[in-house]
């Protein structure tokens, strides 16, 4: 059952809100509105919600100050912040306090809408997992792989910490470990790698950059360790492949 706690007060901006939460909705969940802050924290307790969407300014006490108390009691909750303030200590202070979004008023429908949706996805995916055990139907491992591959595919050319994606489709990191290696075969290293060195073979054979240049290209931040790796999957260091490759392309060519 997911339960989700909606702080806003302004009476319209709430009805929409609760409006687009319902659509997701079945009749085991169940959806909580109030006010203000100190309400906030206090049905917080109560109703224990594995989603948060907060205003930040409210009144008794504002959002991020409700959501610290908050986070005393519920650390795992998924939490929305919605604001008409885009100043950037609000934007730290979410940071610290894990909010997984921050929206600026006016909001597309369509945007929280799709952002709801992740989160309610996750959170279910993360209730699943309370017990250590997964399971969450197929179809929700494989949305979270799939979104997942599809940031790896745009971002694997600089440093990207297994964290950084979890983060990304809103897991656990222990938990996106486990299902990534399950969905896809091997481990989440072991595929950000094979990109990489995919990678590192084309700049080889089509640039003339040293090896510590493709090493930094490729997002390596120590080029031992890019050879490393490179020798593990090529069984052959990046100059021999490159002086392979060379030799390769001279004999066709004849």
């Amino acid at each position: 059952m997911s339960v989700v706690l909606i702080v806003e007060d302004e009476l319209i901006e709430l009805e929409f809100l609760k409006s687009i939460v319902a659509e997701n909705f079945l009749h085991k969940d169940k959806i909580i509105t109030c006010q203000s802050g100190i309400q906030a924290v206090k049905l917080a307790k109560q109703y224990r919600p594995n989603i948060i969407v907060m205003d930040i300014r409210i009144p008794e006490m504002d959002g991020l100050q409700a959501l610290q108390e908050i986070r005393k009691f519920l650390p795992e909750a998924y939490v929305m912040i919605i604001s008409a303030c885009s100043d950037f200590s609000y934007a730290q202070t979410a940071i610290r306090l894990r909010v997984h979004e921050y929206l600026l008023k006016p909001i597309k429908p369509s945007v929280f809408k799709k952002l709801f949706h992740d989160l309610l996805t996750a959170a279910a995916a993360c209730q699943a997992n309370a017990d250590e055990e997964i399971t969450e139907p197929k179809t929700n491992q494989r949305y979270f792989i799939e979104k997942a591959i599809k940031y790896i595919h745009n971002n694997f050319k600089q440093k990207l910490p297994l964290k950084l994606v979890a983060s990304h489709v809103f897991l656990n990191p222990q938990y996106f470990s486990r299902i990534f290696k399950k969905e896809v075969g091997i481990s989440y290293v072991e595929y950000v790698n094979k990109l990489k060195i995919e990678y590192a073979c084309k700049l080889l054979e089509t640039t003339n950059y040293p090896a510590y240049r493709i090493s930094s290209e490729c997002g390596f931040t120590d080029p031992s360790y890019f050879n490393r790796v490179f020798v593990q999957q090529m069984n052959m260091t990046p100059k021999e492949y490159r002086t392979k490759h060379l030799y390769d392309s001279t004999n066709n060519n004849n």
